[in-house]
């Protein structure tokens, strides 16, 4: 445990056994947030729906499916957690596995639906929440960014 701010914190580098595979925190944060990435440029290149087994990849399907295992194991990790926020992070990924999920058990998969999905709110709480939490989980940058001066509104 770490104490942060007063409270006591797990470390972000959890690690959980998942499926046949392991994978930590982190790296399910990173695998959320890349996913998200390739599916806004998937989303503007303007690809028809198809089943995905012919024409150009990369394809939406695999990164999809990643989406939903990083998921899977954060809501394992924090579902039982006793802090409220790693509970809500649970929750939210609870939810847009949902619509994830939706999407791949749909036949084809192209831009327009996959635009939609980006701009659903499960999928952008869930993106927003792992920002928040990663950002507050990492030593602060003080030490390491000397020479910046901060601009004070009260001096003259």
């Amino acid at each position: 445990m770490i104490l942060r701010f007063g409270l006591l914190r797990k470390p972000i580098n959890l690690t959980v056994f998942i499926g046949s595979s392991y994978m930590d925190i982190e790296e399910s944060i990173e695998t959320i947030e890349a996913g998200y990435e390739f599916l806004l440029a998937y989303a503007a290149q303007g690809r028809p729906a198809s089943d995905e087994t012919d024409g150009p990849g990369p394809h939406a399907r695999p990164t999809i499916q990643n989406m939903v295992d990083a998921m899977a194991m954060i809501v394992e990790s924090f579902s039982a957690s006793e802090d409220d926020f790693e509970q809500l992070i649970a929750n939210d990924c609870s939810k847009a596995s949902v619509a994830l999920t939706f999407l791949l058990n749909q036949q084809k998969i192209g831009s327009e639906v996959v635009d939609n999905l980006n701009a659903s709110i499960h999928l952008r709480a869930v993106l927003t929440d792992l920002f928040l939490y990663s950002e507050a989980l990492r030593p602060l940058a003080t030490e390491e960014v000397s020479g910046v001066m901060a601009y004070d509104a009260m001096k003259k």
